[in-house]
C-alpha cells in the first residue's frame, strides 16, 4: 500500500466529526488516495480472510482497523506503526482483498502477546461504521411478509430496491440529529446488511454468496412523512447519519444469513423481533438480483429489509414516533448490538 494512504488512515481523526461521520473533506481524501492503491496484482493475496471479526476504531491517531479476539479488540492500525509487518489498515482495504492476509494475522497475534498496548476494551472503545468507502448502498423495502402486511402492501413479486448515500453512514455508540431536521415522523428499521467482497455482475443465485464478504447490524432510520409523500422514498430513506452500521464486521463463514434473529428496543422495550428465514427475498436473490442490473463492487453495502414491528404498523391512534432523547438498540445473532441516541 502507497504511504500516502496509510498516512491519511494514520491521521484521520480530524474527519471524524460529531456523531462519528466522516466529514467530506475526509471522504474526498480517501477516495483521492484510494486512487493510489497499487494493482491488485501488485499485493500478495495469501488467503482469503475468514473467521474474523472486524470493526473500524476512532482512536487519538484517526481511524483505525479492529479485530475482535478473546483479549479484546486489537488496534491493528497502532500494532501495524510498531511492527511494520504490512497489515491493512482498514476495512475497506480487507474487503478488496488487496493486502497481506497473512501479515494481518500475524500482526494480530503479535498484538496480543504484547499485552494491552495494543488492545481496547469493547466497552471503551468507540467506533466508526464498520465500512466507510461503500461505492453503493442499496436498501430493500417490503422483505418480510408481516411487515408488508402491517403497511397495508401487496407482496412484492420482485425486489423494491431504493438507496442511501455515505453522508447516512454512522456508527455504534452515535447520534442522529432528529431535532433539526424539517420531519416528525421518525421511525426505526433493524436489518441484516450483506458486504460485498468481489466485483459482481449477473451472478447466478446458487453463487451469489460467494461474492458476499460479510455482514453487520444496521439500522435502515426513516422519517415517513417524508418517504410516503410521493413513489420515491428517498427522502424518508437517506438523512445524515440515518444509515448506522456495525459496530462488528463478521465474516461470511461465520454466518447463516437465512437464519439470525433479529430485534429492536427502543428505550428498553422490544419493538421488533423476527427471524432472516422470514424475508420473501433472500440474500443470496437479493445479491443476484440487483448484479442483473448494476456492477456490485467490493464495500458495497444491502440493507436487507426490516420485519414487521415498526410505528408505521401501528394503528394511527398507536403510532408514538421517535424523539430526540430515545435510545434505540437494534440487535442480530452473531453480529451484536447497534447503539444509537436521537438528539
Amino acid at each position: 500500500m502507497d504511504n500516502d494512504r496509510r498516512k491519511f488512515l494514520t491521521s484521520s481523526a480530524a474527519g471524524v466529526v460529531a456523531g462519528g461521520l466522516l466529514s467530506a473533506s475526509a471522504r474526498d481524501a480517501f477516495a483521492q488516495t484510494k486512487s493510489a492503491t497499487p494493482a491488485p496484482s501488485q499485493l500478495p493475496k495469501l488467503e482469503t480472510t475468514k473467521n474474523m471479526t472486524l470493526a473500524m476504531l476512532q482512536t487519538p491517531a484517526g481511524l483505525a482497523l479492529g479485530v475482535r479476539t478473546d483479549k479484546g479488540i486489537v488496534n491493528v492500525s497502532a500494532a501495524e506503526e510498531a511492527f511494520k509487518l504490512g497489515a491493512p489498515l482498514s476495512t475497506d482495504e480487507v474487503i478488496s482483498g488487496e493486502y497481506n492476509a497473512a501479515a494481518l494475522r500475524a500482526t494480530v497475534d503479535k498484538a496480543k502477546a504484547a499485552g494491552d498496548k495494543y488492545l481496547v476494551a469493547e466497552t471503551s472503545a468507540k467506533f466508526a461504521p464498520c465500512v466507510t468507502e461503500p461505492s453503493k448502498i442499496i436498501c430493500v423495502g417490503l422483505n418480510y411478509k408481516a411487515h408488508a402486511a402491517e403497511a397495508n402492501e401487496k407482496l412484492p413479486k420482485e425486489p423494491i430496491l431504493f438507496n442511501k448515500y455515505n453522508s447516512a453512514l454512522n456508527h455504534h455508540g452515535g447520534t442522529i440529529v432528529v431535532s433539526k431536521e424539517p420531519g416528525k415522523n421518525f421511525d426505526y428499521e433493524t436489518e441484516l446488511v450483506a458486504v460485498i467482497g468481489k466485483t459482481a455482475r449477473n451472478v447466478s443465485d446458487a453463487d451469489a454468496l460467494d461474492y458476499v464478504f460479510g455482514y453487520c447490524t444496521g439500522q435502515d432510520f426513516s422519517e415517513r412523512d417524508q418517504q410516503l409523500r410521493s413513489s420515491q422514498w428517498m427522502l424518508g430513506k437517506t438523512g445524515d447519519g440515518w444509515g448506522p452500521i456495525g459496530p462488528w464486521l463478521v465474516t461470511g463463514d461465520q454466518v447463516d444469513p437465512e437464519n439470525l434473529n433479529l430485534k429492536t428496543l427502543v428505550n428498553g422495550e422490544q419493538r421488533q423481533s423476527a427471524n432472516t428465514k422470514n424475508m420473501i427475498f433472500s440474500v443470496r436473490k437479493l445479491v443476484s438480483y440487483a448484479s442483473r442490473y448494476m456492477t456490485l463492487e467490493p464495500g458495497d453495502l444491502i440493507f436487507t429489509g426490516t420485519p414487521e414491528g415498526v410505528i408505521l404498523g401501528y394503528p394511527p391512534e398507536k403510532r408514538v414516533w421517535l424523539k430526540a432523547g430515545d435510545k434505540i438498540v437494534s440487535s442480530i445473532d452473531k453480529l451484536g448490538d447497534l447503539e444509537f441516541t436521537l438528539t
